[in-house]
């Protein structure tokens, strides 16, 4: 596990090549095998592969989705945030789950932050998503998860910038 996120890193470029629907299936079982508060599960997965919906998608906010019209899918990461006060983070573990998941499997990702962002200056970029959608009004979006091979080789992040400064043993 230490060596895959060693390797990981945000993949904005992607292939031509589809993924196969067996790989799809294993990227939905790690969502579906992620971790959730009490046990109570309120996330909730759109699996986008369609080349035009990617493309609307990929319109989602002025800056950080462009790259989503070259993916070659999404997972669209939601809950019913009214199910569980920690649904914020059940969407964050199931998301970083399926980014682990999908460098396992020789693929790239990237996370694309919806909750709390702008698609324009009349329209948040959740109900973006949720008009494109057409996802429910009680389902509330936390990020888009870009998929696909990737175009580009980035190296790990050198050990020495880690900002090791930032962990305080025994107390601050």
């Amino acid at each position: 596990m230490i060596e895959l996120l060693r390797k990981r890193r945000s993949i904005r470029k992607y292939t031509e090549k589809k993924v196969p629907k067996e790989t799809v299936d294993t990227l939905v079982e790690a969502l579906l095998r992620a971790p959730s508060s009490r046990d109570i599960r309120p996330t909730e997965f759109v699996i986008v592969d369609d080349p035009l919906m990617l493309e609307k998608l990929s319109l989602t906010k002025k800056h950080g989705s462009s790259f989503l019209k070259n993916a070659a899918l999404c997972a669209i990461i939601a809950a019913d945030s009214k199910k569980a006060d920690t649904w914020v983070e059940d969407c964050s573990i199931a998301a970083i789950l399926l980014q682990i998941t999908v460098l396992s499997l020789g693929l790239g990702s990237c996370w694309i932050q919806i909750r709390g962002r702008d698609h324009d200056g009349n329209l948040t970029a959740e109900d973006y998503v949720k008009k494109v959608l057409n996802m429910p009004e009680n389902i509330t979006v936390e990020c888009i998860i870009s998929v696909g091979y990737a175009a580009e080789e980035l190296e790990g992040v050198p050990a020495e910038k880690l900002g090791n400064e930032r962990v305080k043993y025994g107390s601050y």
